[in-house]
């Protein structure tokens, strides 16, 4: 069966250019809407839950990423071998990838995501910053600039005032990050966050910001379609994070006022409309205790803490972009898209509590989640039996709850992480203890 629309694109099958869970995701929303699905596995994962899911198969090399998953010629053979018209590259690996974009583009191939433009806009953090600026969208002092001396960032740091954060302009994940409460400090960190940013992106270019004190993470969903539509389906708070990663999520943000969230909003599609965006993206922003708010970043694919969104807003976002990439138009206006209840996300980690947090490798000898059901979802991409690698990211799973209020789906929160185990032989049951 085709997917298809008045614009001629079609999409009849969609090669997921990804693993675990989001792979997962993704073949269950191309099955619903009768796409055939193509998954691509490195030989860590010739056994693993995606590969079983999809309408077909293709190994695309060993186990390191960079051999496999990161792979563009690999992934892009494997399209054409199996006549897929589209590629959903998930999150992670080649989903932010400027040259994959633009690779599928001239293959004939569909990106599902953005125009490759706007990944090379918002992937350089003191680019996205003047683009977002000259769009009215607010932003954190700073210095963006091109001399990158040391005497130039620490006379801007002074200028700023401190205490300010040093990022790398190529920034993700919290690398390269480093706050500085004083000019005595300054050197050190800058020193140390550029040797990070070097190892991490090969660019060890720095932007100065002003750091604010007890901020929240507070980003939004946002949809662009090719006529020129964006809307945004309300915000998400991901203040809780250890190592600067994500660990809870939740959807909308508490205590954010109605006229706060339609600001947000606002602020979030005139960021989309700059960059012509298409697809879905979220635009992260920070806020203060008085709920200002400035731009951080914005993450052009579709998040791990999607399933927030879509439980608030009723939606299916994978489907949103499989209808966009073929040509139509968003779904809902958006007048049409409403919220209601509350919903958080918890990450379940493959990790082992007792050696600090490290990922615990090997196979799940006993693996028991909560019971899914309408308001309790199971995004996993691994069984009992299954085999966790130590070559990709230990997450392994995430649980996210619905309710009518706040309170309610933290405690149905609290509840259903109780009934979640995960034993390997050196990762003793520790998801579900208090």
């Amino acid at each position: 069966m085709k997917y298809s629309t008045t614009t001629g694109q079609n999409i009849a099958k969609v090669l997921i250019a990804n693993r675990g869970e989001i792979a997962c995701r993704v073949i269950r929303t191309a099955k619903k809407m009768g796409i055939q699905s193509v998954a691509v596995y490195s030989e860590a994962d010739k056994n693993s839950m995606h590969v079983d899911m999809a309408d077909e198969a293709y190994s695309i090399g060993p186990a390191p990423s960079q051999h496999s998953y990161l792979s563009m010629e690999k992934i892009i053979q494997v399209a054409k071998i199996s006549a897929a018209q589209a590629i959903h590259p998930g999150y992670g690996f080649l989903s932010e990838n400027m040259e994959f974009a633009e690779l599928c583009k001239q293959e004939g191939i569909i990106f599902i995501g953005p125009p490759s433009s706007a990944i090379r806009d918002m992937g350089i953090k003191s680019t996205s910053k003047s683009i977002m600026a000259a769009a009215g969208v607010p932003v954190v002092e700073g210095y963006h600039g091109e001399d990158q001396s040391d005497r130039c960032l620490r006379e801007h740091a002074g200028r700023i005032g401190y205490p300010v954060m040093i990022k790398a302009v190529r920034g993700g994940g919290g690398k390269g990050m480093r706050i500085v409460r004083s000019e005595e400090e300054f050197q050190e960190q800058l020193e140390s966050a550029r040797r990070e940013a070097k190892k991490a992106f090969n660019d060890d270019a720095m932007l100065i910001e002003k750091f604010v004190d007890t901020p929240r993470h507070v980003e939004v969903q946002v949809f662009g379609d090719y006529h020129g539509n964006a809307v945004y389906l309300f915000e998400r708070d991901c203040s809780v994070q250890r190592r600067h990663q994500k660990i809870i999520e939740e959807a909308p943000g508490p205590g954010i006022k109605p006229e706060v969230r339609k600001k947000l909003g606002e602020a979030a599609v005139r960021a989309a409309k700059a960059v012509n965006y298409v697809g879905a993206g979220t635009v992260e922003f920070i806020m203060d205790s008085k709920h200002n708010f400035y731009f951080m970043e914005m993450n052009t694919r579709l998040q791990v803490e999607h399933p927030v969104t879509e439980m608030i807003t009723g939606t299916d976002l994978v489907e949103w972009q499989l209808r966009i990439a073929a040509g139509e138009k968003i779904p809902l206006s958006q007048e049409e898209i409403t919220l209601q209840g509350h919903a958080f996300e918890a990450r379940i980690y493959a990790e082992d509590p007792d050696n600090n947090f490290m990922p615990g490798a090997g196979p799940l000898v006993h693996l028991s989640t909560p019971q899914a059901d309408p308001c309790t979802r199971i995004e996993t991409g691994v069984r009992q039996g299954d085999e966790v690698s130590v070559h990709y990211d230990p997450m392994i799973a995430k649980l996210v709850v619905w309710a009518a209020d706040r309170q309610a789906a933290l405690t149905k929160l609290r509840y259903s992480l109780r009934q979640y185990n995960i034993s390997t032989p050196l990762l003793h049951p520790a998801v579900g203890e208090d």
